[in-house]
């Protein structure tokens, strides 16, 4: 058993480290884009020096970047891990997934070894991890808005545009007041990785199969929570084809996972009157953190039809 552990513990490590350098990598580009933003926008390809990838300064805001995203997956994670301490339940530490995309990671899990026994336990892991999630993008968002830059508008051709959740947009409108159609926001590298958070925290939420909001809907209503997940499931499908393309493999991701939630051994359990109230916070910040369109452009019919 102990040394289960241990090789279960080095692996931890190794993917860790391994997504430290997937997200500073990811963050040499953000920070780069932040740092030629005026130039970008205002002179021709061949005058803008695009060595400038290579400078301290570029290097700083990168491993910034890294740090303050992946600070909101630990904390993310570190809410599960801990609740399932408090509750006395064996649960693995996060395993963080590197991956080449926009922003350097597919995010991290842990797994729980022991069983769930209530519907209050299993709502209070559910919600811990984008609880945390939420709260630490939070500060992120309003600082990344804070010392983002706005540009003439960029050219199209190349240029990678984020849809907004209501809270990014409300934030921006409470920072930046209204901003012109002929300008861009180009985002601070914080800025970037607290609206990863945000997105992340609107994914784990739908309530759907193991994910956390899954978790939720299932301590509150029971195997007739099962329903939400067809439906969700459904809507993955449609945003895939009429707004964004990685919808639909979020959707054969909850295929493999399963849309069933395992049962809990006391079904019966009645949750309390806090709890359900906190249901409802979670909804909010579903709500508050749902982006349709995470990168604007690429729906599954744009990309057929050129």
């Amino acid at each position: 058993m102990i040394n289960e552990k241990k090789r279960g513990l080095w692996l931890n490590l190794v993917l860790f480290i391994l997504t430290v350098f997937s997200t500073f990598i990811v963050g040499v580009n953000w920070s780069t884009s932040f740092e030629l933003a005026e130039d970008l926008a205002e002179l021709p390809a061949s005058e803008i020096d695009f060595n400038i990838w290579a400078s301290p300064k570029v290097f700083i805001l990168s491993g910034i970047y890294a740090f303050v995203l992946l600070a909101i997956l630990v904390g993310h994670e570190l809410g599960h891990y801990l609740t399932c301490r408090h509750y006395r339940l064996e649960a693995t530490l996060p395993y963080f997934i590197p991956a080449p995309t926009l922003v350097g990671t597919l995010g991290a899990f842990i797994r729980i070894r022991s069983p769930i026994t209530k519907k209050s336990q299993l709502f209070d892991i559910g919600l811990a991890g984008p609880l945390t999630g939420f709260l630490l993008s939070v500060p992120t968002v309003v600082y990344g808005l804070a010392n983002s830059k706005l540009v003439p508008s960029l050219p199209q051709a190349g240029t990678i545009y984020f849809g907004e959740p209501l809270f990014f947009k409300a934030v921006e409108k409470i920072i930046l007041g209204s901003v012109s159609d002929k300008y861009d926001l180009v985002l601070h590298p914080v800025g970037v990785a607290g609206w990863v958070g945000i997105l992340i925290t609107a994914f784990n939420l739908f309530p759907v199969g193991q994910l956390d909001g899954g978790h939720i809907a299932y301590a509150l209503w029971g195997a007739r929570a099962q329903r939400l997940g067809r439906l969700v499931l459904g809507l993955f499908v449609l945003m895939g084809i009429f707004l964004w393309i990685g919808w639909l493999v979020w959707s054969g991701l909850i295929l493999v996972l399963g849309l069933k939630h395992p049962q809990v051994a006391d079904e019966y359990e009645r949750l309390s009157p806090g709890r359900r109230i906190l249901g409802w916070v979670a909804v909010a910040i579903f709500v508050l953190s749902f982006i349709p369109d995470p990168i604007k452009g690429y729906s599954l019919i744009k990309i057929i039809l050129g």
